[in-house]
């Protein structure tokens, strides 16, 4: 049985610990608790516990969620790799988009985004260990990418996401978060007050703490909220 209560509680207790040690508030983080796999009837106990923002990562079961929730108050964010032929439902359903890792997906999305709705939230994300197994921009290729995205008129560029390779030591974990960190520092040096990036999505259960002190502003956390998934 998960005790979703004190799970939650305990995440947020890591994550004002760590806000603390590096002169930071909590409240300028956001808890994104990832909810891939999981019920509608989780979510709900989740939201009475005092979590508003949700990251989903496929598609099909995260649309019958968003359906099934839609008299909640809930922030969806889309976590997971994007096919072109499913923007349309991305641009119609969620108010945050985390991984980008193409300019062709941003436009897809730019146009796709109902008229009546707000600007849809972006991230890029970048590949920040080059690893072949993992989708996003090279740190090379960012800066361009940010010029060709950042005045598409139905998104906005927020900042970016980044999933580094596993690590168990602290000052380990810190470092691809440090490059993140000073990669938004040097691109929002050459971007009008306007437009200045504002987020980075780093930081999930294993390496929340390193995130934080390199200033993470949302943190993806699964399995210390909601327990380890069953195996297939």
């Amino acid at each position: 049985m998960i005790n979703l209560l004190g799970n939650i509680k305990r995440v947020r207790n890591r994550l004002e610990n760590a806000a603390s040690k590096c002169q930071r508030s909590s409240k300028d983080i956001t808890l994104l608790a990832v909810s891939k796999t999981r019920s509608a009837q989780m979510i709900r106990q989740a939201v009475e516990y005092g979590i508003h923002s949700f990251g989903e990562n496929y598609l099909q079961e995260a649309l019958q969620k968003i359906s099934e929730l839609q008299s909640l108050s809930l922030d969806w964010h889309f976590i997971g790799p994007i096919q072109s032929n499913k923007t349309r439902q991305i641009a119609e359903n969620f108010s945050w988009v985390h991984s980008i890792d193409r300019v062709k997906i941003a436009c897809r999305l730019d146009n796709q985004r109902p008229a009546n709705m707000q600007k849809l939230n972006v991230c890029l994300q970048v590949n920040i260990d080059n690893e072949i197994s993992k989708s996003g921009f090279k740190m090379d290729e960012v800066e361009s990418a940010v010029k060709e995205i950042i005045d598409l008129p139905n998104l906005q560029l927020r900042g970016f996401m980044a999933i580094p390779r596993y690590q168990d030591n602290f000052d380990a974990q810190r470092e691809p978060l440090a490059k993140l960190r000073k990669l938004i520092d040097k691109v929002n040096d050459s971007l009008d007050n306007s437009n200045k990036l504002d987020t980075l999505s780093m930081g999930m259960s294993s390496d929340l703490e390193a995130a934080v002190f390199e200033q993470a502003t949302i943190v993806r956390v699964g399995s210390d909220i909601f327990g380890n998934r069953e195996p297939n």
